[in-house]
């Protein structure tokens, strides 16, 4: 659960303009750390194999809610 809280804080302080609320819910499954944005599942955990990087997870959000948005050093290199 801290992850998750650490991530949470971490995408509403990179989104404080497009992000209206984070949420946490604790799952029936063991394991389980899927993020959404809406109805769309952005990652998986079970899916991936893995946890997302904080730097992943905030491109893949971006992405989704504005993808005009620069993320500075945490920005995919568009080369």
């Amino acid at each position: 659960m801290l992850r998750a809280a650490y991530m949470a804080q971490e995408l509403l302080t990179t989104f404080t303009e497009e992000l209206h609320a984070v949420s946490l819910q604790p799952s029936e499954r063991s394991g389980s750390y899927i993020i959404y944005v809406g109805e769309d599942v952005l990652f998986d955990r079970k899916r991936e194999e893995r946890f997302p990087e904080i730097k992943e997870l905030k491109q893949l959000v971006r992405d989704k809610v504005c993808p005009e948005k620069s993320l500075g050093h945490s920005d995919k290199y568009h080369g």
